[in-house]
């Protein structure tokens, strides 16, 4: 999770089956902006034109080589160093799905979307701890920031850009960086959750646990590597499954 302070529009950081429902739909209206229709959906990967993501499609950035480990389906990650694994590929259109669990309290991880190159160059060439540039979709625990939380995130899927352009769908946090979700759905560690990942022609919309909840728009660079994040603590992802799109 990268700190970030940044203005409302054209945000810089520097660090199918769909039936309709409120959520941020609702949000909008209360807040008078407005924002795409909300939608529920339980996406599982097994669709026409899915493939899993498996070891095969991963390459170290700056982990060290015990940081991740892969089983079948199920990736194990200890939470250090501070780093990420990248895709081989880049990726465009596509939709993903993946499930989580932390496994300690205040676990922090996240996904990242369209991630540079640029900044994964950096990254390995350094081999140091850090984060690449992208949008980041949180993977935060409920207890992270606890008994007093900030008020610059949620525990419960912020989409946000790290270095790259984004304008946030609202709710949006009062410093006007993250898509805040529009529903509390997450759980806690040692529960697993879910996630539908949406990327098309620039714009993240993400489902947790079946119900949509936050993503933007005007998204730049709307291409690049999908990254798993190391970020402290322990915790393990499964199943992760990808659609390529036109």
């Amino acid at each position: 999770m990268a700190r970030q302070n940044f203005s409302r529009r054209a945000v810089i950081s520097t660090g199918i089956g769909l039936v309709a429902a409120s959520g941020l739909a609702a949000q909008a209206e209360e807040s008078g902006e407005k924002s795409p229709e909300a939608t529920k959906a339980w996406i599982d990967g097994s669709g026409d034109g899915f493939r899993a993501l498996t070891v095969e499609d991963f390459t170290k950035v700056n982990s060290a080589d015990d940081t991740w480990k892969f089983d079948g389906n199920t990736i194990h990650c200890t939470g250090r160093p501070t780093s990420v694994i990248r895709t081989e590929k880049q990726f465009t259109n596509f939709e993903l799905v993946v499930q989580w669990m932390h496994h300690k309290p205040a676990g922090n991880s996240g996904v990242f979307v369209w991630t540079t190159p640029e900044s994964i160059q950096r990254l390995t060439e350094a081999g140091k701890p850090g984060l690449p540039q992208g949008i980041e979709v949180q993977v935060l625990d409920l207890a992270y920031g606890q008994p007093i939380p900030a008020d610059w995130y949620t525990s419960h899927g912020d989409v946000f850009p790290v270095g790259v352009q984004m304008e946030p769908f609202p709710p949006v946090s009062p410093n006007g960086s993250r898509s805040f979700p529009s529903k509390n759905l997450s759980r806690a560690h040692g529960e697993w959750n879910h996630y539908y990942i949406r990327a098309i022609n620039g714009e993240v919309r993400l489902w947790v646990n079946g119900e949509e909840v936050s993503g933007g728009t005007e998204c730049a660079p709307a291409t690049g590597y999908l990254c798993l994040e190391s970020e402290g603590s322990p915790i393990t992802f499964r199943n992760l499954r990808i659609r390529e799109l036109p």
